[in-house]
């Protein structure tokens, strides 16, 4: 039996695929809320966590980056849920060495398969996110400087992006300068711009 935790912040999306993924014989389905607390999903166990990486509650992806990583180092496969164009968002997953990805709008049986592969500790990649996968991999940018672009994207303050992540005001404009040359960017603002019709961001 493949114990199956799944993580959501919409009560009836989460609530109906819970269900969908019950009717299969060899899967047992917990479904919890996101509440932008990672540490309060600490004490669930199961063999794979299945989570959408496009949570409102966390716009720079770190909470669910953080709840990837106790996942993954409490040996839960990980499978990402994620929309197609947003290879940001799958750089963020593979650096938290989730090991499956899901397009949101694949069929259950698909999902079904999926968290099959990772539970047997094999990589799965669904063939309409490969494309932005292989994008991610060629991303300049890592997790960190992605999640300090996505803030100011947002019009976020370098004291806010800061008390935010938890980094000095100074560590954010070093972030800020290496994203500003790694994307051939004039300044910040050109650098969002480029990342974003990257789909970066």
């Amino acid at each position: 039996m493949i114990e199956v935790l799944l993580v959501h912040h919409l009560g009836l999306l989460r609530s109906g695929l819970a269900a969908l993924l019950n009717e299969a014989p060899d899967m047992e389905v917990k479904d919890v809320p996101w509440s932008g607390d990672p540490g309060r999903l600490r004490s669930l166990r199961a063999d794979v966590c299945v989570v959408d990486m496009e949570l409102p509650e966390s716009p720079d992806g770190g909470g669910v980056a953080e709840l990837c990583r106790h996942m993954t180092s409490a040996q839960c496969g990980l499978l990402i849920l994620a929309t197609p164009g947003r290879p940001g968002l799958l750089r963020r997953a593979y650096d938290a060495q989730a090991l499956g990805f899901v397009n949101k709008d694949a069929t259950p049986k698909k999902l079904r398969e999926g968290i099959r592969h990772v539970a047997a500790g094999r990589r799965y990649v669904d063939e309409s996110l490969a494309h932005d996968l292989l994008r991610a991999a060629d991303m300049p940018l890592t997790a960190r400087e992605l999640s300090v672009l996505s803030l100011a994207a947002k019009g976020a303050t370098v004291s806010e992006i800061a008390g935010r992540l938890h980094l000095s005001r100074g560590t954010i404009r070093n972030y800020m300068s290496a994203i500003t040359r790694k994307t051939g960017a004039r300044n910040r603002v050109d650098a969002i711009r480029i990342s974003q019709g990257a789909g970066w961001v």
